[in-house]
Parts: C-alpha cells; sequence; structure tokens
C-alpha cells in the first residue's frame, strides 16, 4: 500500500497522540460525604464531614499523614522550649496561598485572633485555649493582640502556651486551627467561602459548590507539595442517603463512601471483601438528656433510662458488631488514660438494670404506677440512628410504659439546633476525639462549652476537676483528676454513653494510598485513583 508523505505524518501523530491520551486524563476520585457542609470557614466549622472537605482546601501548622500521625503541615519544622511552654514553629519558605501570595506567620496571628474574637463566635474556639491568654481573649477579659503569638520573622511563628500541653500539636491539626487567607476575608467578607473568592492553602483549591449535590476541589499548582499530589480533582458528594450512597459505590460512581448501613456490612464483604473497611474509632455514641427539661432535670429519671438501654442489643442486631458496647464517656485505646470508668450498672446483668431503674423511676414519681413519661428522642437522618432510636423507644416502653416519639432531621439542622442551645428532651449525638486525650470528651459536658454541652448539665465540681487537671503537670496525678471527673458525670448520666464508634468506610480498589487509622483523618493529597 503507497502511502504519501503527508498520510504517513498524519497516521504518526495520530498515534502518537491516542499513545498519550489515557496520560492526559484527569485523576479525580469521587468521595461520598455523609452530609452537606454548614460552612467552609473554619472558625465555624465542628463536623467531620466539613473537616474532610476543609482539610483538603486548608492546612494547618502540623497535619495527619496518611497513618494517623502527627508530621509537618504548613510548617516545615518546630522546636520546643525545655519547660515546654514556648513553640517555635519554621514556615515552609514553599507554602503559598492559591493566588500565589506567600503563607507567613502573620496569617496564622490573623487566623486565630479571628477564632478567639468574641465577634466571632467561633464554636470550637476552646481548642486553642492553651495558648497564652486565649481563653481570657475569647470572654473580652483581653485584647486581641495579647494572644500568645508572635512573628519572628515573616516565615517564623512563636507560639507560648499557658501551660505544657501534650497534645498541642494535635490540636493544631485540626480544622479549627487552619489558616484563612486575610485579604480575601476583608475584600469578600462572608462571602471568602464561595468558589472563585476562597483562597487557600492546602493541596486543592475550590473550583465549585453546588448546595446538596456536589463541591468540587481542583489541585492547586502553588501548594508547595504539588508535585507529589496524584489528583486533578476531588469531588465530594452529601451522600446522607446512606442506601443511594452504597448503590452509586457499586455503580462505581463514587469510589469512596463514608458511613453506610451497618447492616449491610455482611453482605458487602461477601461481593467487595477488603473495599470495606470497619476500624475501632476514639469515637463515643451517646443519648444527650437536656437538664433543663423536666423531668430530665433528676439525675433519677435519667439514670434510669439510661439503665434500661440494652446495649448488647444495639451493637448485636444493629450495628452487627461494628459498633461496640459501651458504658464510659471515653473510649479505650487512649494510652495516657487508661482503662475509662464506668457506672456502678455497668457490670449488673441487663434484668437488674431493668429493676433497678423502675425502682429509681417509682421514686422520681414516673413509670407505670406513677405520671406517664412523654420522651421525644430527636436524631440526624440516618438508617443506623432510626434503627437505634425505634429500638431504644421500645425498651422504654416496655420498662416504663413510656409514650415516647421519634423526631428526625438531615444532620447540618440536628446540630445546629444543639449548638444554638435548642431544648430538647433526648437528642442523639456523638464525640470523635480532636486529639487523643480523656480530656477532650471531658469538656462536652463543661458548663463553658455550651457549644457542646447540648444538654447543659451544670456541676462545678467536674468543672474544677477539669480545670485542675490543666495545671497539673504530673501524668498519674493528671489521669486520676481526669478518671475522678468521669466517674462523676457517669454517675449523673447528663449524656447515656451507647457505643463505641467503628469507622465504616467503603473504599474502591480503584483507590490507592488509603490507610485505615483511628484518627479517621484522610486527606485526598495522599490519594490517586487507577482505572
Amino acid at each position: 500500500m503507497y502511502f504519501s508523505k503527508f498520510t504517513l505524518t498524519t497516521v504518526v501523530a495520530a498515534s502518537l497522540l491516542l499513545g498519550a491520551a489515557p496520560a492526559l486524563a484527569e485523576a479525580v476520585l469521587h468521595r461520598g460525604n455523609s452530609g452537606e457542609p454548614q460552612t467552609l470557614d473554619p472558625s465555624q466549622t465542628s463536623l467531620e464531614i466539613e473537616a474532610f472537605i476543609l482539610k483538603d482546601l486548608y492546612e494547618g501548622l502540623t497535619i495527619y499523614d496518611a497513618a494517623g500521625d502527627i508530621v509537618p503541615g504548613a510548617a516545615e519544622s518546630w522546636t520546643v522550649s525545655d519547660d515546654g511552654t514556648v513553640y517555635t514553629f519554621k514556615i515552609n519558605p514553599k507554602a503559598n496561598w492559591s493566588d500565589g501570595s506567600p503563607v507567613t506567620a502573620e496569617d496564622f496571628i490573623f487566623s486565630f485572633r479571628r477564632v478567639e474574637d468574641p465577634k466571632t463566635a467561633a464554636g470550637y474556639s476552646n481548642i486553642l485555649y492553651p495558648i497564652k491568654n486565649a481563653e481570657k481573649v475569647n470572654k473580652g477579659e483581653a485584647k486581641l493582640e495579647e494572644l500568645g503569638m508572635k512573628a519572628l520573622d515573616a516565615k517564623t511563628l512563636e507560639i507560648t502556651l499557658e501551660r505544657p500541653t501534650p497534645f498541642f500539636l494535635q490540636l493544631l491539626a485540626h480544622q479549627t486551627a487552619l489558616p484563612v487567607n486575610k485579604a480575601s476575608l476583608e475584600k469578600n467578607g462572608a462571602e471568602f467561602i464561595k468558589p472563585g473568592k476562597l483562597v487557600s492553602n492546602g493541596a486543592f483549591e475550590l473550583a465549585e459548590h453546588v448546595q446538596n449535590d456536589h463541591l468540587t476541589a481542583v489541585k492547586n499548582p502553588d501548594y508547595w507539595d504539588a508535585a507529589n499530589v496524584k489528583l486533578d480533582k476531588v469531588i465530594f458528594y452529601p451522600t446522607e442517603d446512606q442506601a443511594a450512597a452504597v448503590r452509586r459505590f457499586e455503580a462505581g460512581e463514587i469510589q469512596l463512601v463514608y458511613n453506610f448501613s451497618a447492616d449491610q456490612i455482611e453482605r458487602l464483604r461477601a461481593s467487595y471483601g477488603d473495599q470495606v473497611h470497619v476500624n475501632p474509632a476514639l469515637s463515643t455514641y451517646f443519648y444527650s438528656f437536656d437538664t433543663r427539661v423536666e423531668p430530665f432535670n433528676d439525675v433519677r429519671v435519667r439514670r434510669a433510662l439510661s439503665m434500661a438501654i440494652d446495649r448488647d442489643f444495639l451493637s448485636r442486631e444493629i450495628y452487627k458488631g461494628a459498633q461496640l458496647p459501651a458504658y464510659s464517656l471515653v473510649p479505650l485505646g487512649i494510652t495516657n488514660y487508661g482503662k475509662p470508668e464506668e457506672p456502678d450498672f455497668a457490670t449488673w446483668t441487663q434484668i437488674d438494670r431493668e429493676d433497678k431503674a423502675i425502682e429509681l423511676m417509682k421514686e422520681a414519681g414516673y413509670g407505670k404506677d406513677g405520671k406517664q413519661l412523654e420522651i421525644e428522642i430527636r436524631y440526624n437522618t440516618n438508617p443506623n440512628h432510626e434503627a437505634v432510636a425505634t429500638a431504644v423507644a421500645d425498651m422504654w416502653k416496655t420498662v416504663f410504659g413510656a409514650k415516647v416519639t421519634l423526631s428526625q432531621i438531615d444532620i447540618s439542622a440536628h446540630y445546629a439546633y444543639l449548638k444554638e442551645g435548642g431544648k430538647f428532651n433526648v437528642a442523639r449525638a456523638g464525640w470523635t476525639a480532636d486529639y487523643a486525650d480523656a480530656e477532650n470528651f471531658m469538656t462536652i459536658n463543661m458548663k463553658k462549652n455550651p457549644t457542646f454541652n447540648y444538654g447543659r448539665y451544670d456541676n462545678p465540681e467536674y468543672d474544677a476537676l477539669v480545670e485542675k487537671s490543666y495545671t497539673e503537670k504530673d501524668p498519674a496525678a493528671r489521669s486520676k483528676l481526669l478518671h475522678e471527673a468521669e466517674a462523676m458525670v457517669l454517675r449523673d448520666q447528663p449524656i447515656a454513653p451507647m457505643m463505641n464508634f467503628g469507622q465504616l468506610w467503603l473504599v474502591s480498589n480503584k483507590v490507592k494510598g488509603w490507610v485505615d487509622n483511628g484518627s479517621n483523618d484522610h486527606l485526598s493529597k495522599y490519594f490517586s485513583v487507577t482505572e
């Protein structure tokens, strides 16, 4: 066959283009996220579903690596004074914002002051309280300029603490400690979190956000480690409908799914094997009682209701062992704390618990021989939470003759209502450690932390024990104080711990770089996808 010079050149060029096509294809990760984020403002964040997105967009001084260990982030290194109260961070000289401007020490000072500024009303401001004067600033008792931070030069940041804080580097990896771009915020106001306006310093930048549909982040070419980021794009989908999320995973539309109905574990494992991940977490699933509302302001009623919950049934029948029965506020696995405390009834049989619960309820004037209990259980939309609420309602009806109703709402609205102080009877909630220290679980029942003390538990003695732990330098003595505090809150039962979480993930075998970890931090910068 005869080819002209032109024809031969054309064929060769076409062959080269076809051969190069796969290399030119975008590397896109499709991530299921179990709800729509309330915010992309680090100062207002509180949920895991927000953290997954925010930590892709922004980068703190420290970050978690794929295995869940603290490693350098925007700070390439740091030193700590001999007394453990002064941290000096060297910010990576290559660290830039997505607009090309450098990330500086002043950026972190501006961002941390903003979190502690009372006008910001940051729900997680307490994360930074170990910094000198942070709590005073947040309460309006000190000026913003008195926050214990200063720039030694453009790329050197010094942070002074109130006291030695062994977990401080973990706090800096929390989404509240992410920096925001001052110029963008001052120019755009509340709109600074919108696509086209959000200036970030993480591995990705915000390209598109369609509420309740998807959020797209694209690779940030100005990120200091961009050369090692293998993804071009990450698309987050608010997959609150867990059954739909699983169907999309099975159809290959989504490659990561966070949280799925536990009754699907056996079926999914049979079909997808090691693509199903169930990993223990430093998390506690609990019901919160509103101590402002009768009869939940009566410790006898709270204890009785907690005793009547058959945690073994919930773990076995609803979660198929993916969550374990729990009676403690603090989960197992915090090495510097040891075995958590338990309430007195933890070792009793379920029959004995129910008998004692009936006695307590009778003392309080409620139950089958007293006033009828009317209880509303609030929970965020989720088939597992619905199954738990239905089961607990049946337990309370059977044991006490209670009239129990269920109320569900989407996750953002559920937690917004609780954080804003809305009144309720019983509300589902959970707590995942922000850092591996028992103190993190204690703070959610302190009066000074109304954002997460949903039931407004008010016990000065409890608060004093936790406060004293902050200044106790001896690890054993500090642990003892926290154990005393936990024993106290378990005696009063403002919350009823029910189970310790397992992290449920579906991870496609096309996703490379996944590592199970207790912190449940999974930055997209560590992933790649294959066809």
